[in-house]
């Protein structure tokens, strides 16, 4: 496909997403958009930056996503048509950035402390 490449990110999860203009296909690593991703909310997450700037069935796409769950792979997604529908309407991005579709989500796993049984519980405590 040619076009412009865009990745995007959310958790663990990395979409690299391909957008031309077309009659709104979604392929995601070869599979039909929703087959791919079967639950109402997680499509809903990737059609949303069509919905805000109101171009559904104007563009294709074609995403590569690795990585993660499938609640980070559709937020990955997300965040890759939002880029990649600003870089091809530059008129999109304002009613993309007041969405908040434009902005890679920043929250990740905690890490497991040491001495602890995870990130923030802990051992029980024994005075005695």
């Amino acid at each position: 496909m040619t076009g412009h490449w865009v990745t995007g990110k959310r958790k663990n999860a990395i979409a690299r997403v391909g957008l031309v203009p077309g009659s709104g296909k979604i392929l995601i690593n070869g599979r039909v958009f929703l087959e791919f991703f079967p639950r109402q909310t997680w499509q809903a997450w990737v059609l949303q930056p069509f919905v805000v700037t109101e171009t559904q069935k104007q563009y294709d796409v074609v995403a590569n996503i690795c990585g993660g769950g499938l609640s980070g792979q559709a937020g990955a997604l997300r965040h890759g048509i939002a880029k990649a529908l600003q870089i091809l309407a530059p008129q999109l991005r304002a009613p993309l950035k007041q969405a908040g579709l434009l902005t890679r989500d920043p929250r990740i796993k905690e890490r497991k402390k040491p001495g602890q049984k995870g990130a923030r519980k802990r051992f029980q405590f024994s005075k005695r």
